[in-house]
């Protein structure tokens, strides 16, 4: 399987694709790709058994795409956790180099790692970790950009990408921290917040309020 495919399984599991649809425009956002590249592979996916796909509805994993997916995320997390809690890499930084980290891991490897670090069950950026049984608790999949004016919600993860992990460290947000949702500018505008911590007023860009994970 190439890197790429397995970029795609991850990205869609991160999303939520073992229980829904997620659509080509997340997808593309989200590996920062054309959509055309994102239609071409997800119909590779289908035909291949690993999605399934369903046109302007979006695509979901399969019983054999999730289990790969699953392997690929336990190899890619634990390396990320390896990467901040033992060499001192800063968050944004660590999703390239455990991309290349991950294709040459052995299983016995993973375990070996896993089990120096205490059998993590979330990486730094709050996504799951399954164990060696392939167990896990669900992530939460409800993002920012939904909650409704005036709720109190708890960051809960963030998708694993360079920039906007960069951007929501020059914001202080972060995992844990309890928000309420003041206001959503219309015309795809910016998601206001109250950061219930230090009371700080946050202005969330739009885009980075679909990829900002709450409870």
């Amino acid at each position: 399987m190439t890197p790429m495919k397995e970029d795609y399984l991850k990205i869609i599991f991160e999303l939520g694709g073992r229980q829904k649809k997620v659509s080509n425009k997340q997808i593309a956002i989200s590996l920062n790709i054309a959509a055309g590249s994102v239609t071409e592979m997800v119909n590779k996916m289908a035909a291949e058994g690993l999605a399934e796909h369903t046109p302007y509805a979006g695509i979901s994993l399969t019983n054999r795409g999730i289990r790969l997916a699953e392997d690929l995320v336990r190899k890619h997390r634990i390396w990320e956790d390896f990467l901040v809690e033992k060499l001192g890499y800063a968050l944004p930084d660590v999703h390239d180099e455990a991309e290349v980290l991950e294709h040459v891991t052995s299983p016995k490897l993973i375990d070996a790692l896993d089990d120096m670090l205490g059998n993590p069950t979330h990486c730094p950026h709050g996504g799951v970790i399954p164990d060696r049984q392939g167990h896990y608790h669900e992530d939460s999949h409800t993002v920012l950009n939904d909650a409704t004016d005036g709720e109190i919600v708890t960051v809960d993860r963030f998708i694993d990408n360079h920039d906007l992990l960069t951007y929501l460290g020059d914001l202080k947000l972060d995992i844990g921290d309890q928000l309420k949702v003041l206001k959503h500018d219309p015309f795809e505008g910016p998601v206001t917040v109250q950061n219930l911590t230090d009371n700080a007023e946050l202005i969330v860009s739009y885009k980075a309020a679909h990829y900002i994970f709450v409870k």
